[in-house]
């Protein structure tokens, strides 16, 4: 059993795979493609990738991979928790520059459906945040962007300043930002 829930954006969705547990513990499938097809969900993911993020507060984000190796992404947090948001960057989307967060911990089990168009980024809530991600497309250094993290309006729930890389902190303002990305409807 998957739930599925919508966001404030249509195209972003919140999947929360099934638990079965024990005094072992527990069992959960985080992805299976017969059940994602089944829900009308088809993706083909051909990448995980895993980051940890050792102190709370740390921002990873706000990124994306352009065209022509745009990728859908699916989030959960392995260990810890964090706050994932995803902006959508799709010129003439009725939603362009609108952002809807989740909060994904080891404990919720919820996974982010990050669709491609859309930034995404998360912040740390716990120390060791383990965060996992599928990726419908391979990495392609040249097709890397990002978005600076405070320019999009996001509440972040931060309490100090974040830690973030070079590369974060000097990426554009969504407002100096050329979109690769246009909505199809």
């Amino acid at each position: 059993m998957l739930e599925i829930e919508k966001t404030a954006i249509p195209e972003v969705l919140i999947l929360t795979p099934r638990r079965f547990g024990d005094a072992r513990g527990f069992f959960s499938e985080s992805w299976n493609r017969q059940r994602m097809q089944e829900a009308g969900l088809d993706y083909d993911f051909v990448q995980d990738n895993h980051s940890l993020s050792a102190r709370v507060g740390t921002i990873r984000g706000l990124h994306f991979q352009s065209p022509p190796h745009a990728q859908d992404k699916l989030v959960r947090c392995g260990k810890g928790a964090l706050f994932d948001v995803a902006v959508d960057i799709r010129r003439g989307s009725p939603t362009y520059g609108h952002w809807t967060g989740c909060e994904l911990s080891f404990e919720n089990g919820k996974q982010l459906l990050v669709p491609a168009g859309f930034l995404h980024g998360f912040v740390t809530r716990a120390p060791d945040t383990e965060i996992l991600y599928k990726c419908t497309d391979y990495y392609a250094p040249e097709c890397d962007g990002a978005v600076r993290w405070d320019s999009c309006g996001i509440d972040w729930g931060l309490e100090g300043d974040p830690l973030l890389s070079d590369k974060d902190a000097a990426a554009p303002a969504l407002a100096d930002f050329q979109s690769p990305f246009v909505y199809e409807g």
